[in-house]
Formats: structure tokens, C-alpha cells, sequence
């Protein structure tokens, strides 16, 4: 592949990690991860809450990896209340979970700054066979791709396995008890799944440049050595 075309996929690659270094450092700050409902079952169940009188009852909470806001109803209108995860919810919250991907997002962060550099040293600079060659550009984004992938596992879980939202609505109720009336992913989750995929496309975009797949070469070659060691 000529040079100048090298240095555009290059060009190109930089430019989306650095934008998913952004893009995961504006999630890591935001409240959109999920947003849902919560229902007050104690209010609707002493009422005999049924069809539009239930809509009395159904609250809204969403968040993020830092904090997030409620509003929970019980027929007599709504309470609003902001929460942090830290250090509030630490006592009800899986925390080893959530400080996991808070971990994780960072090291998706500082990764994919690290590879834009390398992708920008690559296409203006003189490449060479070191972790600034093409096997680092393999390295960084097979990294930044996992991390991506490790966030969702665990955020996923968190939310969906150890009931995260209904932990949250119950924090400090005494009286009431709140259940989870709908649940989806909100923006920054996406924006994690969408960085993940950039990351595995700046792999392709590597192989495109001309560069085989870091381990193809090594095994070709024991192939070759081995070969040649049963002829003698």
C-alpha cells in the first residue's frame, strides 16, 4: 500500500481513538447510564392500585458510575432527591463491582489516548518493530476493545443481576418499598459498546494498512523452523 494511504488509515484511526478517549471520559462523568421507573408497590397494594391510578405510584430514577437523581411517588405526588454513589450507596451497592468499572473506564481512557498517540508517531513519524510498530497498534487497541467489553459485562451485571436500581429506590426507606418498573440503558452505555467497536475497527484498519496479525508471522515462522528440523 503506498505511503500516503498509510498515513490517511493511520490519520484516521488516531482521530477515533482520541475521540473515544473523550467520548469515555464525557460517560464517565455523566448521570445517562440508566434510566428507568420505579413503582411504589407498598402505596399501590394498600390502595388497590389499578390501569391510570397507577400511574400515581410510578416514579423515575436515573444514573450513572458517580451519582444520579429519584423521584419516587406514593400517591400523594413526587419526591425528588439527588444521590452520589460515593460515599452514600457504598454500604448497599456491590462496590467491589462498581469500582471495577470505574477502573476499567480509566484504563480505557488513558489506552486509547495512548494508542492515538502511537497512531499519529506511526503516519508522521518513521515506524519501527517496538511497541511503536504496527504489534503496539495491535496491543492498544486489542486493550482498549477488552476494557470496552469488561465495562458493559460488569455494568450489565451490576444493574441487571444484583438489582442496582431497586437498591437505589430503597435507600433509606423505612415505610415504603419501591420495585423496578422498567429499566433500560441510557446514552453513556451505548457510548462505551460504540468505542469498543471503534477499537476493534482500528485493528482492521491496521491490517488494511498492510500489516499482517502479530501472531501470523511468529507462526508461520515456527512452521518453517520446524519443518527444516525434521529434514536434518
Amino acid at each position: 500500500m503506498p505511503a500516503r494511504q498509510k498515513k490517511l488509515l493511520f490519520c484516521t484511526a488516531g482521530l477515533l481513538s482520541l475521540a473515544c478517549a473523550l467520548g469515555t471520559a464525557a460517560a464517565v462523568g455523566s448521570q445517562l447510564w440508566v434510566r428507568g421507573s420505579i413503582l411504589c408497590s407498598t402505596g399501590a397494594l394498600l390502595v388497590n392500585a389499578s390501569g391510570p391510578e397507577l400511574h400515581k405510584f410510578i416514579g423515575d430514577i436515573q444514573y450513572g458510575l458517580f451519582s444520579g437523581q429519584r423521584v419516587r411517588q406514593c400517591g400523594l405526588g413526587g419526591r425528588p432527591s439527588q444521590f452520589s454513589f460515593f460515599p452514600d450507596l457504598l454500604r448497599i451497592i456491590p462496590a467491589s463491582i462498581h469500582v471495577s468499572v470505574i477502573l476499567f473506564c480509566t484504563v480505557l481512557i488513558v489506552f486509547a489516548l495512548v494508542g492515538a498517540g502511537f497512531f499519529m508517531f506511526n503516519a508522521f513519524g518513521s515506524p519501527y518493530e517496538t511497541l511503536h510498530g504496527p504489534v503496539g497498534l495491535y496491543l492498544w487497541s486489542f486493550i482498549s476493545c477488552s476494557c470496552g467489553c469488561l465495562i458493559m459485562i460488569l455494568f450489565s451485571s451490576e444493574v441487571k443481576i444484583h438489582h442496582l436500581s431497586e437498591k437505589i429506590a430503597n435507600f433509606k426507606e423505612g415505610t415504603f418499598t419501591f420495585k423496578t418498573h422498567s429499566e433500560q440503558f441510557a446514552n453513556s452505555f451505548w457510548t462505551i459498546l460504540v468505542c469498543s467497536l471503534v477499537h476493534f475497527l482500528n485493528a482492521l484498519l491496521i491490517r488494511f494498512a498492510g500489516f499482517e496479525f502479530p501472531f501470523s508471522k511468529s507462526k508461520e515462522s515456527g512452521t518453517i523452523t520446524g519443518a527444516v528440523d525434521l529434514m536434518y
